[in-house]
Protein backbone atom coordinates (compact mmCIF):
# COMPACT_ATOMS: atom_id res chain seq x y z
CA UNK A 1 0.00 0.00 0.00
CA UNK A 2 1.06 3.26 -0.89
CA UNK A 3 0.00 6.65 0.79
CA UNK A 4 1.56 10.09 0.24
CA UNK A 5 -0.17 11.41 3.47
CA UNK A 6 0.98 9.55 6.92
CA UNK A 7 -2.08 11.21 8.62
CA UNK A 8 -4.31 8.40 6.28
CA UNK A 9 -2.16 5.39 6.64
CA UNK A 10 -4.49 4.30 9.71
CA UNK A 11 -7.77 4.93 7.57
CA UNK A 12 -6.61 3.36 4.37
CA UNK A 13 -5.84 -0.13 6.64
CA UNK A 14 -9.09 0.45 7.73
CA UNK A 15 -10.11 0.70 4.24
CA UNK A 16 -8.31 -2.27 2.97
CA UNK A 17 -9.66 -4.49 6.09
CA UNK A 18 -13.11 -4.39 5.26
CA UNK A 19 -13.81 -1.56 7.55
CA UNK A 20 -12.53 -3.06 10.50
CA UNK A 21 -9.46 -2.08 12.91
CA UNK A 22 -8.29 -5.97 11.87
CA UNK A 23 -4.66 -4.00 11.60
CA UNK A 24 -4.65 -2.55 14.51
CA UNK A 25 -5.53 -6.46 16.40
CA UNK A 26 -2.71 -7.91 14.57
CA UNK A 27 -0.01 -5.49 16.27
CA UNK A 28 -1.61 -6.61 19.51
CA UNK A 29 -3.19 -2.51 19.96
CA UNK A 30 -6.78 -4.08 20.61
CA UNK A 31 -7.95 -7.49 22.01
CA UNK A 32 -10.52 -7.65 19.12
CA UNK A 33 -11.23 -6.15 16.05
CA UNK A 34 -14.62 -5.06 14.62
CA UNK A 35 -16.13 -2.84 12.19
CA UNK A 36 -15.26 1.26 12.41
CA UNK A 37 -15.52 2.43 8.69
CA UNK A 38 -16.73 2.19 5.58
CA UNK A 39 -14.23 -0.86 3.49
CA UNK A 40 -14.65 -3.44 1.14
CA UNK A 41 -12.69 -6.57 -0.08
CA UNK A 42 -10.31 -4.78 -2.54
CA UNK A 43 -7.61 -7.98 -2.50
CA UNK A 44 -7.60 -9.82 -6.20
CA UNK A 45 -8.24 -13.43 -5.82
CA UNK A 46 -5.79 -16.35 -5.97
CA UNK A 47 -6.37 -17.36 -9.35
CA UNK A 48 -5.38 -13.45 -10.18
CA UNK A 49 -2.74 -13.35 -7.63
CA UNK A 50 -0.89 -16.64 -9.31
CA UNK A 51 -1.78 -14.49 -12.87
CA UNK A 52 -0.52 -11.12 -11.98
CA UNK A 53 2.38 -13.15 -10.35
CA UNK A 54 3.77 -14.88 -13.45
CA UNK A 55 3.54 -11.78 -15.70
CA UNK A 56 5.72 -10.58 -13.07
CA UNK A 57 7.87 -13.02 -13.63
CA UNK A 58 7.80 -12.33 -16.84
CA UNK A 59 8.03 -9.06 -16.97
CA UNK A 60 11.26 -8.15 -19.23
CA UNK A 61 9.96 -10.25 -21.71
CA UNK A 62 6.18 -8.93 -21.45
CA UNK A 63 8.00 -5.55 -21.91
CA UNK A 64 9.89 -5.98 -24.87
CA UNK A 65 7.25 -5.60 -27.67
CA UNK A 66 5.22 -2.23 -25.97
CA UNK A 67 8.61 -0.91 -25.43
CA UNK A 68 9.37 -1.21 -29.21
CA UNK A 69 6.64 0.30 -29.87
CA UNK A 70 7.35 3.54 -27.17
CA UNK A 71 10.97 3.85 -28.24
CA UNK A 72 10.39 3.98 -32.21
CA UNK A 73 8.05 6.86 -31.83
CA UNK A 74 10.12 8.17 -29.58
CA UNK A 75 13.52 8.14 -31.59
CA UNK A 76 11.22 8.34 -34.65
CA UNK A 77 9.14 11.89 -33.93
CA UNK A 78 11.95 13.58 -31.60
CA UNK A 79 12.73 15.96 -34.13
CA UNK A 80 9.56 16.71 -35.60
CA UNK A 81 8.22 17.24 -32.08
CA UNK A 82 11.42 19.90 -31.52
CA UNK A 83 10.62 21.45 -34.88
CA UNK A 84 6.97 22.16 -34.02
CA UNK A 85 6.47 22.85 -30.59
CA UNK A 86 5.64 19.48 -29.75
CA UNK A 87 6.25 18.19 -26.42
CA UNK A 88 7.40 14.33 -26.29
CA UNK A 89 6.61 12.17 -23.03
CA UNK A 90 8.77 12.55 -19.93
CA UNK A 91 10.41 9.91 -17.73
CA UNK A 92 11.48 11.49 -14.90
CA UNK A 93 14.50 10.66 -13.41
CA UNK A 94 14.23 7.41 -11.21
CA UNK A 95 11.19 6.33 -12.42
CA UNK A 96 10.32 3.55 -15.30
CA UNK A 97 8.33 3.89 -18.27
CA UNK A 98 5.55 2.28 -17.97
CA UNK A 99 5.08 1.54 -22.32
CA UNK A 100 1.11 1.06 -22.14
CA UNK A 101 0.58 4.10 -24.73
CA UNK A 102 2.11 7.00 -26.44
CA UNK A 103 1.23 10.64 -26.23
CA UNK A 104 2.20 13.79 -27.69
CA UNK A 105 1.19 17.38 -26.35
CA UNK A 106 0.47 20.02 -29.23
CA UNK A 107 0.67 23.61 -28.65
CA UNK A 108 -3.08 24.53 -29.10
CA UNK A 109 -6.18 22.45 -29.26
CA UNK A 110 -6.69 23.58 -32.58
CA UNK A 111 -3.12 21.79 -33.69
CA UNK A 112 -4.63 18.51 -32.10
CA UNK A 113 -7.60 18.75 -33.65
CA UNK A 114 -6.56 19.03 -37.15
CA UNK A 115 -3.39 16.82 -36.64
CA UNK A 116 -6.90 13.97 -35.12
CA UNK A 117 -8.76 14.93 -38.36
CA UNK A 118 -5.56 14.06 -40.81
CA UNK A 119 -4.71 11.06 -38.92
CA UNK A 120 -8.71 10.03 -39.60
CA UNK A 121 -8.40 11.23 -43.30
CA UNK A 122 -5.71 8.18 -43.46
CA UNK A 123 -7.97 5.76 -41.28
CA UNK A 124 -5.51 6.07 -38.47
CA UNK A 125 -7.24 6.52 -34.90
CA UNK A 126 -5.81 9.29 -32.46
CA UNK A 127 -7.66 9.94 -29.95
CA UNK A 128 -7.38 12.52 -26.83
CA UNK A 129 -6.84 11.42 -23.25
CA UNK A 130 -9.07 11.52 -20.50
CA UNK A 131 -11.28 14.69 -19.41
CA UNK A 132 -10.32 16.36 -16.42
CA UNK A 133 -11.69 14.55 -13.44
CA UNK A 134 -12.79 18.22 -12.01
CA UNK A 135 -14.98 18.88 -15.38
CA UNK A 136 -16.58 15.04 -15.02
CA UNK A 137 -20.06 14.29 -14.36
CA UNK A 138 -18.99 12.33 -11.01
CA UNK A 139 -16.32 15.30 -10.69
CA UNK A 140 -18.86 17.65 -10.89
CA UNK A 141 -21.60 15.82 -8.65
CA UNK A 142 -19.53 14.96 -5.59
CA UNK A 143 -17.28 18.17 -5.56
CA UNK A 144 -18.48 20.29 -2.38
CA UNK A 145 -16.59 23.47 -4.57
CA UNK A 146 -16.61 24.45 -8.42
CA UNK A 147 -12.72 23.88 -8.53
CA UNK A 148 -10.49 25.96 -11.17
CA UNK A 149 -8.00 24.06 -12.59
CA UNK A 150 -6.32 26.02 -15.65
CA UNK A 151 -3.41 23.97 -16.39
CA UNK A 152 -5.09 20.90 -15.75
CA UNK A 153 -7.95 21.80 -18.52
CA UNK A 154 -4.98 23.47 -20.97
CA UNK A 155 -2.97 19.88 -20.72
CA UNK A 156 -5.80 18.34 -21.59
CA UNK A 157 -7.24 19.80 -25.07
CA UNK A 158 -3.77 19.51 -26.53
CA UNK A 159 -2.66 15.87 -25.45
CA UNK A 160 -3.23 13.45 -28.24
CA UNK A 161 -2.32 9.52 -27.82
CA UNK A 162 -1.49 7.94 -31.04
CA UNK A 163 -1.81 4.27 -31.40
CA UNK A 164 -0.45 1.69 -29.59
CA UNK A 165 -0.81 -1.92 -29.13
CA UNK A 166 1.81 -4.58 -28.79
CA UNK A 167 1.18 -6.10 -31.97
CA UNK A 168 1.40 -2.51 -33.79
CA UNK A 169 4.10 -3.76 -36.82
CA UNK A 170 6.74 -1.61 -37.94
CA UNK A 171 4.90 -1.08 -41.32
CA UNK A 172 1.70 0.28 -39.21
CA UNK A 173 3.66 2.20 -37.29
CA UNK A 174 5.62 3.53 -40.12
CA UNK A 175 2.18 4.55 -41.42
CA UNK A 176 1.47 6.87 -38.05
CA UNK A 177 4.94 8.20 -37.83
CA UNK A 178 4.71 9.46 -41.71
CA UNK A 179 1.24 10.80 -41.39
CA UNK A 180 2.27 12.82 -37.82
CA UNK A 181 5.83 13.84 -39.56
CA UNK A 182 3.82 15.29 -42.55
CA UNK A 183 1.86 17.35 -40.27
CA UNK A 184 2.98 21.13 -39.99
CA UNK A 185 1.63 22.04 -36.40
CA UNK A 186 3.07 25.73 -37.12
CA UNK A 187 0.34 27.18 -38.86
CA UNK A 188 -1.87 27.28 -35.46
CA UNK A 189 -1.13 29.52 -32.74
CA UNK A 190 -0.78 28.47 -29.09
CA UNK A 191 -4.37 30.29 -27.29
CA UNK A 192 -4.02 28.59 -23.66
CA UNK A 193 -0.79 29.51 -21.78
Amino acid sequence: MIINDKELTERALVLREKGTNRSRFFRGEVDKYTWVDLGSSYLPSDLLSAFLYAQLEARESIQQKPRRVWQRYYECLAQWAENNEVTMPVTPEGCEQGYHMFDILLPSAESRASLITQLKEQSILSVFHYTPLHLSEAGIRYSARATDCPLTEDVSERLLRLPFYNDLSEAEQDDVIGAVVNFRVRSFSRVAG
